[in-house]
């Protein structure tokens, strides 16, 4: 055939010349040797060097290359070499020499005359002066993947010819190559994924930690951040001045990914830092627009609220730079929004006055501002529709009664529980009239204990335990604990007998709150209304049964209240004892 070389000088690949057996002696101890070597490295460039010098020696040939597929597999570059040349960093094109043949076929080459081979690249030779005269080269490939190709040059001892005994010893020793390549790739792979996985935890460490630490009751703000991914561009902060007034702020990067983590943490700092000295929240927002505009991605921006809460009179300095409206809820149930007054942050400078972005005074009035991320209107319902601004207003009303840290959580809640993968971070603060927080601290505090029970008189006694276990946490006086346990296990007591009346079909539930040296009990059932003439303390001239308990209750307790239970249905008794007050006055 037309360009092949005499028959002659081909071999057929496929079997062995049976008529020469093929001289194993001291194959096997050479492939133990290098798979041992091979099994315990897991350095590439260690791994090929290794294996193409030993195999190169085995055979005794006079230069050995290996070459490995890189860019996706449209070139193949020599990582190592072994011989009087060093042809390390030479590139060929896939089927390109006998090299790229035998890896575009995936099939063993020998070629005992490379100047009657038309395939034979003559480019190296001409580049580096060495002269080819045999060339043996196999594939080397693991669980179908190519990877690359060994090729061998020049036969140095008998006739300089290679035999099918070399090649299928090639073949052996390239498998194995092949394999260790494969294993120290993915070895590779693994230690950058957990070097990347490390830096994702020291990402996500850095953003929470840029999170303000909750406050608890009676402190007017709180917030909530929920990624949608390993890092938020979503962030939140707030902190006091030194006159006692609460800087806040709340903002929402564009984009996802880690460009968007770093900006919000530059926007963040950048708050914090600043906020200290530039005590307004227009003129600290142009500030922080003019550094962003120096530094940020093209195409990156912010969109952020910042204010100030007047602690003394619920007062409220904001500014709005291209944000959803935030909303403030009046006692009334009526919510009012507040448009954005500026562009978002890191677009353009803004040619603003002296005292920078433009400004909104207001008074909570005993209402609440919300301010939170289109993560959140934009987030999914179980029944697969957005939250919506409609929804969100519903959820808060539903909730008026709560604390605003339940409030909040409520919607978290009903977002979280969406079984839709969520696409963007989710980000609410709510900023309280401090008027609001004095009102209702005492019945929205939240409970030290909660414990639900059978109204069964076998349960008092771990009622009593729970009691004095608390009062001990909470720091009262042991004489003074062992009288609140009494009170509590009569009014315990009055629940079983007087309001089941022995049924033993109810259950009741005691929240215990302690706070500022104060203990409150809240002991809540679902029996039948009381009638509250008949639990009035009686004193002991004309005392009848149950009625020495009640005036025990009274006597130790500082504050007794009869009220119907939260939930409409059943009795709340609500007892208050300030026992650093007594502690003092002892």
């Amino acid at each position: 055939m037309k360009g092949l070389p005499p028959e002659g000088e081909r071999r057929n690949l496929t079997r062995l010349d049976r008529r020469k057996p093929p001289a194993l002696s001291g194959h096997l101890e050479l492939l133990s040797k290098m798979s041992g070597h091979l099994a315990v490295t897991l350095n590439i460039e260690d791994t090929i060097e290794k294996a193409l010098e030993l195999i190169t020696r085995y055979v005794n040939a006079e230069a050995g290359s290996l070459f490995l597929l890189e860019n996706g597999g449209l070139r193949l570059t020599c990582k190592a070499s072994v011989g009087p040349v060093d042809v390390r960093g030479i590139t060929l094109k896939p089927g390109e020499g006998i090299v790229g043949q035998c890896v575009t076929e995936n099939a063993s080459r020998m070629v005992r005359d490379v100047s009657t081979d038309p395939n034979f690249a003559h480019s190296v030779d001409e580049a580096t002066g060495f002269h080819t005269r045999s060339i043996l080269c196999s594939p080397m490939s693991a669980q179908n993947i190519r990877l690359g190709a060994i090729e061998l040059i020049n036969k140095r001892d008998g006739d300089g010819l290679f035999s099918e005994t070399d090649l299928m010893m090639l073949q052996t020793l390239a498998a194995a190559a092949a394999l260790a390549i494969r294993n120290a790739r993915m070895a590779e792979t693994l230690v950058q994924q957990e070097r990347v996985n490390r830096e994702i935890e020291l990402a996500i460490e850095m953003q929470r930690s840029l999170l303000p630490a909750a406050r608890p009751a009676p402190f007017p703000i709180c917030g909530i951040n929920l990624p949608a991914h390993e890092v938020s561009g979503d962030f939140y902060d707030f902190f006091e001045l030194g006159d006692g007034r609460i800087y806040f702020s709340l903002g929402d990067v564009s984009g996802k990914g880690m460009d968007a983590a770093l900006l919000m943490s530059k926007t963040a700092s950048l708050f914090r830092c600043m906020g200290k000295t530039l005590q307004d929240p227009g003129e600290l927002m142009s500030t922080i627009n003019r550094e962003l505009c120096e530094t940020a991605i093209h195409g990156m921006f912010v969109t952020m609220v910042c204010g100030i809460l007047d602690t003394a009179n619920g007062s409220v300095r904001l500014a709005n730079a291209g944000h959803e409206p935030p909303l403030i809820h009046r006692p009334d149930g009526e919510f009012t929004p507040l448009p954005a007054s500026a562009p978002p942050l890191g677009i353009m400078p803004l040619e603003v006055g002296p005292e920078g972005i433009l400004t909104e005074d207001f008074t909570l009035q005993g209402g609440t501002l919300y301010i939170f991320t289109d993560g959140v209107t934009e987030g999914k319902l179980d029944t697969g529709e957005p939250l919506g601004v409609q929804g969100f207003k519903k959820a808060i009303s539903r909730h008026a009664d709560d604390p605003a840290d339940k409030r909040i959580q409520s919607i978290i809640s009903m977002l979280r529980d969406c079984v839709q993968q969520r696409h963007d971070d989710i980000t609410i603060m709510a900023v309280e009239d401090p008027s609001r927080q004095s009102k209702t601290t005492d019945a929205g505090h939240e409970a030290l204990v909660s414990l639900t029970f059978p109204a069964r008189p076998e349960e008092l006694h771990p009622v009593r335990e729970l009691v004095r276990e608390t009062c001990e946490k909470c720091g009262c006086p042991p004489a003074l604990a062992q009288d609140l346990v009494i009170a509590t296990g009569e009014a315990f007591q009055n629940v079983v007998r007087h309001a089941y009346k022995g049924t033993d079909a109810g259950e009741a539930t005691l929240d215990i709150v302690c706070r500022d040296g104060m203990l409150e009990f809240r002991l809540t059932d679902t029996a039948p209304p009381i009638d509250q003439d008949k639990v009035k303390p009686v004193w002991p001239k004309e005392v009848h049964p149950g009625g020495l308990g009640v005036c025990l209750i009274h006597n130790i307790m500082d504050r007794v209240e009869y009220l119907p239970a939260p939930s409409g249905q059943g009795n709340l008794l609500r007892m208050i004892k300030f026992f650093r007050r007594h502690e003092n006055e002892t």
